[in-house]
């Protein structure tokens, strides 16, 4: 996991060349113009989910993994906080993997909590187990998704 200002973003473009495509997408789309949805950038390789969500109690908030993507989440607008805990950790399954969705829900609690504030994202990888959406109100945030 990464946490960081969209500032320092062009460190990462060794890390995961997608980012240097995130950034160019957000410098020349009207971010505040799109709707809440799915928008591609190149086909199912990255594509950017635009979600405008209401906060919940940290409590509330599940765990989840992803195996076949990257998640790059930005806030926009709002305070957006997030459990982690490592994947290998995890033991309390909610269901089963979810291959259409790429998506995995776990009932353990997270082992930290971070928040990001506007301008502000973090890198999550497969074996980083996170559980977004926490704090108070809502918060608009882009989630770019990164096929590995």
């Amino acid at each position: 996991m990464i946490v960081d200002s969209l500032h320092n973003a062009e460190r990462y473009y060794a890390l995961l060349p997608a980012m240097r495509r995130i950034v160019e997408y957000m410098a020349s789309t009207d971010i505040a113009q799109l709707e809440e949805g799915s928008y591609p950038i190149d086909g199912d390789l990255l594509y950017v989910n635009v979600a405008n969500a209401g906060l919940r109690a940290e409590d509330e908030a599940r765990l989840e993994v992803h195996n076949r993507y990257i998640d790059v989440q930005v806030v926009m607008d709002g305070v957006e906080g997030y459990g982690w805990r490592e994947r290998r950790e995890c033991a309390d399954a909610d269901d089963k993997f979810d291959t259409e969705r790429d998506i995995l829900f776990y009932r353990d609690a997270p082992q930290s909590i971070f928040r990001l504030h506007k301008g502000q994202f973090t890198m999550l990888f497969p074996e980083d187990a996170h559980a977004p959406l926490i704090g108070k109100g809502r918060v608009r945030k882009l989630i770019f998704k990164v096929k590995i």
